[in-house]
């Protein structure tokens, strides 16, 4: 009996080879981070210098909130109001670490350095591995490749546009909103994720007329919990 309980129990996940984990981090890190080149294009766009530019990739690293603040600062917004866009953005970072503080239990000293590494690339390539080894080799090499890459691509995309001038006579304005939906698109996989971003995108372009740049995007964010409302109600 004790042999037949043994057999239905679920085998244990077999942990993928180094060399696969290496190489899908490394596939996620450059994929993604040659999309610096439209951050340093739009930077300099919005009329931030080279060295500003890439101060802003060395500090914040993470697209999203980088974005949001050019693009506020682009439309002439404040910036007190264009960086508090930004932070809105970046706080997801944050519920990010308090699952991967459990996954990866790094050594006290290391927390503070791969704090900096917390995104959405690192802690979905982590979150996928089958044990906290292949976990915390996913996260550091999806980490540096990104890390390295991203910030490379922002120095060229700056001093290119720099050498270019006018960037919206290019239509290179556009790259960096471009770039920022074709990251989103794949993440929209369920019917409730659909509605916030729609909804997020009606508030902003309905308030976008009206209200100084950069508010409309805080007004985009309360579409998550209006959604979710409205989702609680419902069942």
């Amino acid at each position: 009996m004790i042999e037949e309980q043994d057999t239905r129990r679920t085998p244990t996940p077999v942990a993928q080879p180094r060399a696969a984990v290496v190489r899908d981090a490394l596939g996620v890190g450059v994929a993604v981070g040659l999309s610096g080149f439209a951050f340093g294009v739009t930077a300099a766009g919005a009329g931030l210098s080279t060295l500003q530019a890439c101060v802003l990739s060395l500090l914040v690293f993470t697209g999203a909130s980088q974005f949001a603040l050019v693009g506020a600062l682009a439309a002439g917004g404040n910036p007190f109001t264009a960086a508090a866009g930004a932070f809105f953005l970046g706080t997801r970072n944050a519920f990010y670490g308090l699952r991967l503080s459990q996954l990866l239990a790094l050594p006290r000293a290391l927390r503070p350095f791969a704090a900096h590494w917390v995104i959405d690339e690192t802690t979905a390539v982590a979150l996928a591995q089958q044990d906290r080894r292949s976990a915390r080799l996913g996260f550091g090499v999806t980490g540096l490749a990104l890390y390295v890459l991203w910030n490379l691509t922002t120095l060229l995309g700056a001093l290119g546009a720099e050498a270019i001038g006018d960037t919206s006579a290019w239509g290179l304005d556009a790259a960096g909103p471009a770039v920022f939906l074709a990251l989103l698109a794949p993440m929209l996989k369920t019917a409730t994720e659909r509605a916030v971003a729609a909804l997020a995108l009606v508030l902003g372009l309905g308030f976008l007329p009206v209200l100084p740049a950069g508010v409309p995007v805080l007004i985009a964010a309360l579409a998550a919990p209006v959604v979710l409302w409205m989702k609680g109600r419902r069942s």
